[in-house]
């Protein structure tokens, strides 16, 4: 006998795809799963003409999809796991990290154009201050605007010249069938360290549902699983908030772990960096304490070098576009 499982999404295109993968490798080990989907509107949805960090942050886009698992209109939720707080409503776990797309960000212009080959003054379009503030180290001399929108939203605002070039997540662009359509230009680590989590989702479950965490099993990734409990042990640690430009990329490197990470002042001013990386094998029983241990002594040197204050400012801050990074003309 078949079994229904309901999984809830948002309705953006990418939310949709994502959803849609997700329930592709599930019947690829349970053919016989039929699955339904249960669209949801989220806040971040409704609210498209102000930065996400001055409504409320990125958690925005999952309450409501929790919401119907705890109400029991839904058996998982997909998100964006950069969207995903680190602390769940009662009774929910992440039960699943699929493998990890591509973490970087791109650079999309309308003529193929790449960072340093936009004139003085070009407009760079991204509401992210953790892009923001990396960007504006590398070119001080851009006018960085504020853009708001899904992905096909930002894509055609560039094309009809609200600005000259766009920050997007290669993840998201992958996901939707774009990176062949359009010209860009990924950046490496090195000038634009990922946001926490980028590149990956999450599944999240009621933790008492053992049978649809026997569906998701298959498809937890050890290792992305690992890289991103590093990611977000730095982030909890370091006291960030969504005010705060704060990115850390973990991944294995010839039998080691890695990560970098950064916090920025919000007006550009500063640009604090931290590397560190041990030995570590995924097949470790203690590999994800491990990893989330690196991710809070990464933290601990940032904040032994004065990060506190840049965090304290941006929590402080009633508007941090209004701090002097964003362009306003």
């Amino acid at each position: 006998m078949s079994r229904i499982l309901r999984i809830a999404t948002r309705k953006s295109p990418l939310a949709l795809a994502q959803t849609r993968y997700v329930g592709e490798e599930i019947r690829k080990h349970a053919p016989d799963v039929v699955i339904e989907e249960v669209h949801l509107m989220t806040e971040g949805d409704r609210v498209l003409d102000v930065p996400l960090a001055k409504v409320g942050g990125k958690g925005l886009f999952v309450t409501e999809v929790e919401r119907a698992l705890i109400d029991g209109l839904a058996d998982i939720a997909v998100h964006s796991l950069k969207d995903v707080p680190e602390a769940l409503a009662e009774g929910m776990i992440l039960a699943c990290i699929p493998e990890r797309e591509d973490p970087r960000d791109v650079l999309a212009t309308r003529d193929g154009s790449g960072l340093f080959d936009l004139s003085a003054g070009a407009r760079l379009g991204t509401s992210s201050l953790r892009r923001a503030v990396q960007l504006h180290r590398e070119r001080p001399d851009l006018a960085i605007k504020v853009l708001r929108g899904n992905v096909g939203t930002r894509l055609r605002k560039l094309d009809e010249g609200d600005v000259d070039a766009a920050v997007l997540a290669y993840a998201g662009l992958k996901r939707l069938g774009l990176d062949k359509e359009r010209r860009v230009h990924v950046l490496p680590i090195e000038q634009s360290i990922p946001a926490v989590g980028q590149g990956a989702l999450a599944i999240e479950a009621r933790a008492s549902d053992a049978a649809t965490l026997a569906l998701l099993a298959p498809l937890e990734h050890r290792m992305s699983r690992i890289a991103v409990e590093a990611e977000r042990a730095f982030l909890q640690h370091l006291g960030g908030s969504c005010t705060t430009p704060v990115a850390a990329h973990a991944r294995f490197i010839e039998g080691r772990l890695r990560m970098d990470a950064m916090v920025g002042a919000i007006d550009g001013s500063e640009l604090m960096r931290s590397s560190v990386d041990q030995p570590l094998s995924p097949d470790a029983k203690d590999a994800i304490a491990r990893a989330r241990a690196m991710g809070i002594d990464a933290a601990a040197r940032l904040l032994s070098e004065g990060a506190r204050i840049l965090v304290d400012a941006a929590r402080a801050a009633s508007d941090p576009y209004a701090a002097g990074l964003y362009s306003h003309s």
